[in-house]
Protein backbone atom coordinates (compact mmCIF):
# COMPACT_ATOMS: atom_id res chain seq x y z
CA UNK A 1 0.00 0.00 0.00
CA UNK A 2 1.17 3.21 -1.15
CA UNK A 3 1.30 6.17 1.89
CA UNK A 4 -1.39 8.64 1.47
CA UNK A 5 -0.18 12.43 1.71
CA UNK A 6 -3.53 13.63 2.21
CA UNK A 7 -5.16 11.38 5.18
CA UNK A 8 -6.09 13.36 7.97
CA UNK A 9 -3.18 12.20 10.23
CA UNK A 10 -0.86 13.47 7.51
CA UNK A 11 -2.77 16.88 7.70
CA UNK A 12 -2.44 17.27 11.55
CA UNK A 13 1.07 16.68 11.44
CA UNK A 14 1.53 19.17 8.89
CA UNK A 15 -0.44 21.24 11.09
CA UNK A 16 -3.65 21.66 8.73
CA UNK A 17 -5.70 20.26 11.10
CA UNK A 18 -5.80 20.79 14.39
CA UNK A 19 -5.85 18.25 17.65
CA UNK A 20 -5.88 18.35 20.88
CA UNK A 21 -1.63 16.73 21.93
CA UNK A 22 -1.07 15.09 24.40
CA UNK A 23 2.31 13.98 23.76
CA UNK A 24 4.86 15.44 21.30
CA UNK A 25 8.64 14.52 20.25
CA UNK A 26 11.07 14.89 17.12
CA UNK A 27 9.28 11.29 16.40
CA UNK A 28 5.99 10.98 17.61
CA UNK A 29 2.66 12.80 18.04
CA UNK A 30 -0.30 11.74 20.47
CA UNK A 31 -3.66 13.25 21.14
CA UNK A 32 -7.29 12.88 22.29
CA UNK A 33 -9.73 10.73 19.90
CA UNK A 34 -12.33 12.83 18.83
CA UNK A 35 -14.30 9.85 18.26
CA UNK A 36 -13.26 8.43 21.55
CA UNK A 37 -14.55 4.99 22.83
CA UNK A 38 -13.71 5.41 26.20
CA UNK A 39 -13.11 8.09 28.89
CA UNK A 40 -9.87 8.15 27.99
CA UNK A 41 -9.28 7.68 24.50
CA UNK A 42 -5.88 9.20 22.41
CA UNK A 43 -4.46 8.31 19.72
CA UNK A 44 -0.45 7.92 19.11
CA UNK A 45 1.22 8.39 15.68
CA UNK A 46 4.70 8.13 14.38
CA UNK A 47 5.59 11.13 12.08
CA UNK A 48 6.64 9.22 9.80
CA UNK A 49 4.77 8.11 6.49
CA UNK A 50 3.87 4.54 7.30
CA UNK A 51 0.68 2.93 6.13
CA UNK A 52 0.54 0.09 9.05
CA UNK A 53 2.32 -2.07 11.63
CA UNK A 54 3.60 -4.13 9.90
CA UNK A 55 4.83 -1.07 7.42
CA UNK A 56 6.38 0.78 10.34
CA UNK A 57 7.69 -2.32 11.69
CA UNK A 58 9.50 -3.42 8.35
CA UNK A 59 10.59 0.18 7.20
CA UNK A 60 10.87 2.31 10.98
CA UNK A 61 14.60 3.17 12.23
CA UNK A 62 15.51 1.68 15.51
CA UNK A 63 15.05 5.13 16.92
CA UNK A 64 11.75 5.81 15.53
CA UNK A 65 9.95 2.36 16.99
CA UNK A 66 11.77 2.67 20.36
CA UNK A 67 10.82 6.55 20.38
CA UNK A 68 7.25 4.76 19.58
CA UNK A 69 6.72 2.47 22.11
CA UNK A 70 8.79 4.88 24.80
CA UNK A 71 5.85 7.52 24.03
CA UNK A 72 3.37 4.85 24.23
CA UNK A 73 4.48 4.08 27.95
CA UNK A 74 5.11 7.55 29.32
CA UNK A 75 1.66 8.52 28.03
CA UNK A 76 -0.10 5.79 29.83
CA UNK A 77 1.99 6.67 32.85
CA UNK A 78 1.61 10.46 32.54
CA UNK A 79 -2.62 9.95 31.94
CA UNK A 80 -2.42 7.90 35.55
CA UNK A 81 -3.33 4.73 33.61
CA UNK A 82 -0.71 2.29 34.45
CA UNK A 83 -2.80 1.24 37.95
CA UNK A 84 -6.07 0.56 36.75
CA UNK A 85 -5.22 -0.41 33.35
CA UNK A 86 -5.42 0.37 29.65
CA UNK A 87 -5.72 -1.66 26.35
CA UNK A 88 -3.67 -0.37 22.92
CA UNK A 89 -5.23 -1.09 19.54
CA UNK A 90 -3.75 -1.26 16.30
CA UNK A 91 -6.14 -1.98 13.41
CA UNK A 92 -4.35 -2.95 9.92
CA UNK A 93 -6.19 -3.51 6.78
CA UNK A 94 -9.56 -3.97 5.36
CA UNK A 95 -10.33 -7.13 7.91
CA UNK A 96 -8.77 -5.25 10.93
CA UNK A 97 -11.15 -2.17 10.78
CA UNK A 98 -8.29 0.48 9.66
CA UNK A 99 -9.79 3.73 8.79
CA UNK A 100 -6.69 5.88 8.36
CA UNK A 101 -4.13 5.27 6.21
CA UNK A 102 -1.82 6.09 8.45
CA UNK A 103 -0.41 4.02 11.21
CA UNK A 104 -1.54 4.73 14.33
CA UNK A 105 -1.84 3.04 18.46
CA UNK A 106 -5.01 3.46 20.27
CA UNK A 107 -4.30 4.11 24.06
CA UNK A 108 -8.53 3.42 25.99
CA UNK A 109 -8.84 3.57 29.61
CA UNK A 110 -10.62 4.94 32.07
CA UNK A 111 -13.48 2.34 32.88
CA UNK A 112 -13.35 -1.28 32.27
CA UNK A 113 -13.07 -1.97 29.19
CA UNK A 114 -14.74 -5.68 28.76
CA UNK A 115 -14.02 -8.41 26.32
CA UNK A 116 -12.01 -7.53 22.84
CA UNK A 117 -13.36 -9.06 20.63
CA UNK A 118 -17.32 -11.14 20.95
Amino acid sequence: MIYDNDNIFAKILRGEIPCDKVFEDDHVLAFKDINAQAPVHFLVIPKGNYVSQEDFGANASDEEITAFYRAVAKIVSEQGLDAAGSRTISNSGVHGGQEVPHYHLHILGGRELGRMVE
